[in-house]
C-alpha cells in the first residue's frame, strides 16, 4: 500500500523521508482510529490550529473532545519537533494522509 503523507508547520512545507514518514503515519492513524466513530484511514487531514484541532476523516468531521484534542496536540507536535525545519513555536500544524 502506497502511502503519501504531506506535513505543513506555520504555513511551510516540512519534508520528510520515509523513516519519518512512516512513524508520523503510523502514530497518527493509530491516534486517530481509535477516537469513537472514527473508521480505517483513506484520506486524513489534521489540522491544528492554536488549541483547536480539526480531524477529517474520509470526508467526515470526526469531533473530539476537549482530553482528545490536548492529547492529540501534545502527542503530533512533541513528535514533529526535532524535525529539521520545524520552527521552535509551532502555532499550526497540519498532517495529510492518503492511503
Amino acid at each position: 500500500m502506497t502511502v503519501r503523507l504531506s506535513l505543513n508547520v506555520n504555513d511551510s512545507q516540512i519534508k520528510t523521508d520515509y523513516f519519518v514518514a512512516s512513524f508520523i503515519d503510523h502514530t497518527v492513524s493509530g491516534i486517530i482510529e481509535s477516537l469513537e466513530g472514527a473508521g480505517k484511514i483513506r484520506d486524513l487531514n489534521l489540522t491544528i490550529d492554536g488549541d483547536k484541532v480539526n480531524v477529517n476523516l474520509n470526508g467526515e468531521l470526526i469531533p473530539t473532545n476537549l482530553f482528545a484534542s490536548k492529547i492529540i496536540k501534545s502527542t503530533v507536535i512533541g513528535m514533529i519537533a526535532p524535525l529539521k525545519g520545524v520552527a521552535a513555536d509551532v502555532k499550526k500544524l497540519t498532517i495529510s494522509i492518503q492511503k
